[in-house]
């Protein structure tokens, strides 16, 4: 067979030799393996290839007649007047690789530490970076008191402690009936039916109603604050107020911030109210504990110091869950899939962060005697 760039003849003894012609080099190379794929070549047959007239032959032609003649065992394979390509050719074959390298992932234990450290090293510094900043425009705001926006604070609390006052009322509900029917249980076998009062209360107060009341504010504020924002990078809404000189921390972080640390004690105020409430139908019904008698003995029994504490915590637990909605919505990049990472993530941070200051300052009041 004749071509431009080959010939192949048909020799004895199931031989083949084949004719490198003119110019191979990456011009032409690709019509020289489109006409070569076209040939049918037994595999098994005994492959002549002769340089004779070969008049230029560059390293992308030398990789692709390698990588074209490991389809033939070796023994088979011959050359003629191969003297001037034979050195380029015996390098590239001696480098060359039928797969494409893949660096082995065996025992990088050390490293997959060492990177994981690194990037919580850089989201340290970010993340303190974002809080510095909240903290400097928050006193700047406190000091120029026109610059705080009074109207979208007041929005932000409407979204996020109106429109929530029905699921904490009901789950608060659900959580004081729960802990009051499983105390009157152990309660009863021991004839003391009336501590059901200090039980709820200050377990409710205390504890429960503030870290399930920011739960359940987590997961609708952190995702929803996150998710605005984020939209708002999409849409290079933050790239223009910067470039407007309005700057986004002042603008969309601070009254979201002041919003929900004023609402969240209010929506644990509403969680007691709520939560004792529950407790005190079960009260009555499964320990013949009156109406009256429970707020009596609430009155006289539990110290205000127990609810004072749970409204002080809520006022962190509002900050907090804040400003984590807001970094994570910084965070989004230039892609809708982002949202939704960053949405969830912000949820978690904000429920784990939760608890772990319930837990730091379930600490320091213990070791305070409070």
């Amino acid at each position: 067979m004749l071509d431009d760039y080959f010939k192949i003849e048909d020799l004895d003894n199931n031989t083949l030799e084949l004719f490198l012609l003119n110019f191979w080099n990456k011009t032409n190379l690709t019509q020289i393996i489109q006409k070569l794929e076209k040939i049918t070549i037994n595999k098994n047959a005994k492959l002549c290839v002769n340089f004779q007239d070969l008049k230029e032959c560059d390293s992308s032609a030398i990789i692709y007649l390698i990588s074209f003649l490991k389809n033939f065992q070796k023994e088979n394979i011959t050359f003629k007047n191969f003297d001037k390509y034979e050195k380029i050719y015996n390098f590239y074959e001696k480098h060359y690789q039928d797969e494409a390298f893949e660096e082995k992932r065996e025992n990088k234990f050390f490293e997959n530490v060492g990177k994981k450290t690194y990037e919580l090293y850089l989201f340290t510094i970010h993340f303190l970076n974002f809080v510095g900043k909240v903290f400097y425009f928050l006193l700047y705001s406190l000091l120029n008191p026109k610059k705080i926006r009074f109207k979208a604070t007041l929005k932000y609390i409407d979204t996020s402690a109106i429109n929530a006052l029905l699921i904490v009322a009901v789950t608060s509900f659900l959580v004081g009936v729960v802990i009051a029917y499983q105390g009157s249980v152990q309660l009863e076998k021991f004839g003391a039916n009336i501590f059901i009062v200090e039980m709820i209360s200050i377990t409710m107060f205390r504890e429960i109603a503030p870290l399930v009341t920011a739960i359940v504010i987590a997961g609708r504020s952190a995702s929803a604050y996150t998710a605005e924002i984020g939209a708002m990078k999409i849409t290079e809404e933050i790239d223009a107020m910067r470039t407007m000189n309005f700057e986004p921390t002042l603008f969309l972080t601070l009254p979201r911030i002041l919003a929900l640390s004023i609402s969240l004690p209010l929506l644990v105020f509403f969680a007691d109210v709520i939560g004792i409430l529950g407790g005190m139908v079960i009260a009555y019904t499964s320990l013949d504990v009156s109406f009256v008698e429970f707020i009596t003995r609430l009155g006289n029994e539990v110290p205000v110091k127990h609810f004072i504490m749970g409204v002080f915590k809520a006022i962190f637990f509002g900050f907090a869950i804040a400003i984590i909605g807001c970094y994570r919505g910084f965070q989004v990049q230039n892609n809708t899939t982002s949202i939704g990472k960053y949405t969830t993530i912000s949820v978690v941070n904000s429920i784990f962060v939760v608890i772990l200051i319930d837990a730091v300052f379930s600490v320091i009041f213990t070791e305070m005697g409070i």
